[in-house]
């Protein structure tokens, strides 16, 4: 699962909750806030804040009497260290007002009202598709500005790159190759990415803030780009506060003829009959429906496809692909189909590059080099999308 869409939803969405947050902007001291509150459980009520100026999440926690509702400031962390609090009286229409006080005594009025939304937004379609979906992240996205950065051409396609200054993430968008049509929609889908990834960003320096600053490192490298395909690697390595650091690759693929993300099972099919199509959740609620449910998928990923790639890396591979003795190097057993089942993937100018997927104590395993399935091992699997293999 994609980093920013576990976190988003740790963070933003309350489990089985009856309500969803309300989000609210206003005033501390002379400062403008935003501020989301899960107001649920009155014994748990959770939430978070950011001061327009700077973006930053703030968590916050407490409880709910009545019309009285108190907060600190800052994760649970487990020990008496003094924390601001929050004190707010609900008042007419869904407001609040009240006090902030942070532990050396310093006092500064909060007022708050619920959010008044614009009913479109003239930004990208994302960002308009916020406003109805997560008004707080609307809130944050649309108050940045992002940087150009430099343009180049890549296998015959101008690009020009954008940054985020403050998160640092950066995607490119295709000025010319396509049709006009074509790069709107592409480059519709690239900029939502990287709007989903600042969030990824934000949702991760939240995340860490019991433990001090997040680490959160994204590449992102254009790796195939033709008349049919734009892939997209995507590789990032964070510390949001959990046990341990991690890291992992989660690309784009696009058909370029409409925009639309692909599986696997669009380029490449081993199994019977015709190929079906499964998108994981994230993708699924921009594209559509599946033709089949998990447990289908999760068979012919086990049963068919995973033995299959390791047949075929292993005449590509014969070396990498041999299975560790005591005597190897390394512990790193390409030939377990099981590392296959799920791989992230992309397109290459010399076939599809797979990065297979190992238990914790193996993650120095992930991201070889060398995984690259050849374009000729591919002729007579074509998916359910038209694509014209490289020789």
């Amino acid at each position: 699962m994609k980093l920013w869409i576990w976190l988003i939803a740790l963070f933003s969405l309350p489990a089985l909750a009856e309500e969803p947050p309300v989000v609210y902007s206003g005033t501390l001291g002379k400062s403008s806030i935003v501020l989301e509150l899960d107001l649920n459980k009155p014994d748990e009520v959770t939430g978070r804040y950011f001061y327009q100026k700077y973006h930053l999440d703030l968590p916050l926690n407490g409880t709910l009497d009545g019309q009285e509702l108190k907060l600190q400031e800052g994760l649970d962390d487990f020990d008496d260290t003094p924390r601001p609090e929050l004190t707010l009286t609900k008042g007419e229409n869904g407001s609040w007002q009240g006090n902030w006080t942070n532990p050396q005594g310093k006092t500064l009025p909060v007022l708050l009202q619920p959010v008044q939304l614009p009913a479109a937004s003239t930004d990208d379609g994302y960002l308009s598709a916020l406003i109805h979906t997560d008004a707080y992240e609307y809130l944050r996205l649309s108050a940045l500005q992002l940087k150009a950065g430099k343009s180049e051409n890549f296998m015959g396609y101008q690009l020009q790159w954008w940054t985020e200054p403050q998160s640092k993430i950066s995607l490119f968008e295709i000025v010319s190759g396509y049709p006009e049509t074509e790069i709107q929609a592409i480059n519709q889908k690239l900029r939502t990415r990287l709007w989903q990834e600042v969030s990824g960003w934000h949702a991760c320096m939240l995340g860490a803030s019991r433990f001090g600053q997040g680490e959160y490192q994204q590449t992102v490298t254009p790796e195939y780009l033709s008349d049919e395909i734009v892939s997209v690697s995507v590789f990032t390595s964070y510390d949001c506060g959990g046990a341990h650091p991690d890291f992992g690759e989660a690309p784009v693929n696009l058909n370029a003829k409409t925009a639309e993300t692909l599986t696997l099972e669009d380029v490449v099919w081993v199994g019977e009959g015709a190929p079906f199509h499964y998108l994981n959740a994230e993708d699924r609620t921009l594209t559509g429906k599946n033709d089949v449910d998990f447990d289908t998928f999760a068979e012919y990923r086990d049963k068919k496809w995973a033995p299959w790639l390791v047949k075929q890396l292993t005449a590509a591979h014969p070396q990498q692909m041999k299975k560790p003795t005591e005597e190897s190097d390394d512990d790193c057993d390409y030939s377990e189909p099981s590392v296959w089942q799920f791989p992230a993937w992309y397109f290459t100018k010399k076939g599809l590059y797979f990065d297979p997927t190992f238990a914790r104590v193996l993650r120095s395993c992930e991201s070889p080099e060398w995984t690259v399935l050849p374009w000729s091992a591919m002729k007579g699997h074509a998916g359910s999308v038209a694509i014209s293999q490289e020789q």
